[in-house]
């Protein structure tokens, strides 16, 4: 599983050990799976009532371990098919939405926000998480000399990520911005916690010691659930990609280009951020909104 991101690994590997758990205690084989084992187990996790996109993943976790194997996945035959077509229809494959953190959401999280250590991180990490629209596993890699300065702001350069796990390499502009103010915030940041090099963002103690390590993907998400409630807003509604998201969802509603957009999500392809353009025109120009 060399060149899947780390956090699709862990997910695989749990995935592939509760199949193998499965036929163990219904006396078959995992490897190579028959195709009747894996329609039987799809199946089973359907009456077990999980969401469809958990048996989804599952699929993919038993495939790949057949093609790591070199045997054919027996996912892809049509019986197989078959009943991950009748899960759709059973169990529905909408995936939860997590609320986006667009610009007027950030803004009210930063209100709240003390200056403190930890207000210091935080403020940073909703700012340069938001306007370089990065993933949760983005923001915690990244180090101080990842972080390039020029005049109008910054370039950070993301060395692996989801969809670039041959470590080329993507390169995304932070404005210094007049509003919210992003790489100010970056700065006062790492001056205050003396970061000259290593990790970025880092766990800080109730006394306000910074740790040398690298802050968790959980942790980003606590942090944003956090600062979301302190601003009076549902914390159930927030995670961690909330924040690129929230970018997402804040341009296009400025009416930025897609493609301008796609130079900082880094989105492959323009259809991705139609269900994001939907969302961020939904009220414009409604049908109903003369006589509504």
């Amino acid at each position: 599983m060399a060149e899947k991101s780390a956090a699709t690994r862990r997910a695989y590997a749990s995935d592939w050990d509760h199949f193998r758990a499965w036929c163990s205690s219904h006396a078959v084989a995992p490897l190579p799976a028959a195709v009747e084992t894996v329609a039987a187990y799809l199946a089973s996790l359907a009456d077990a009532r999980l969401k469809a996109s958990t048996i989804m993943r599952r699929t993919a976790a038993i495939a790949y371990a057949h093609r790591l194997a070199g045997s054919p996945p027996p996912t892809a035959a049509e019986p197989t098919k078959a009943v991950l077509r009748g899960i759709r229809r059973r169990v529905g494959v909408a995936v939860e939405q997590k609320a986006p953190a667009t610009a007027r959401a950030i803004t009210a999280m930063l209100k709240g926000i003390p200056d403190t250590m930890q207000g210091r991180r935080d403020r940073a990490l909703l700012l340069i998480g938001f306007a370089a629209a990065l993933r949760r596993s983005e923001l915690v890699a990244l180090t101080a000399s990842d972080l390039e300065r020029t005049p109008d702001g910054i370039i950070v350069h993301i060395r692996r990520s989801k969809t670039d796990q041959e470590g080329e390499g993507h390169q995304v502009a932070v404005p210094l911005g007049g509003k919210l103010r992003p790489v100010q915030a970056l700065d006062a940041w790492l001056s205050a916690a003396a970061i000259t090099e290593g990790p970025v963002f880092r766990a800080v103690n109730r006394g306000g010691r910074v740790a040398a390590g690298r802050l968790s993907e959980h942790a980003v998400a606590e942090i944003v659930k956090r600062r979301a409630a302190a601003a009076g807003l549902n914390p159930a509604l927030f995670s961690g990609h909330s924040l690129r998201a929230g970018f997402v969802t804040s341009a296009l509603e400025a009416g930025a280009d897609l493609l301008k957009v796609m130079d900082v999500t880094r989105h492959r392809e323009v259809r991705t951020l139609k269900a994001y353009d939907r969302r961020a025109k939904a009220f414009r120009d409604h049908a109903g909104r003369k006589f509504l």
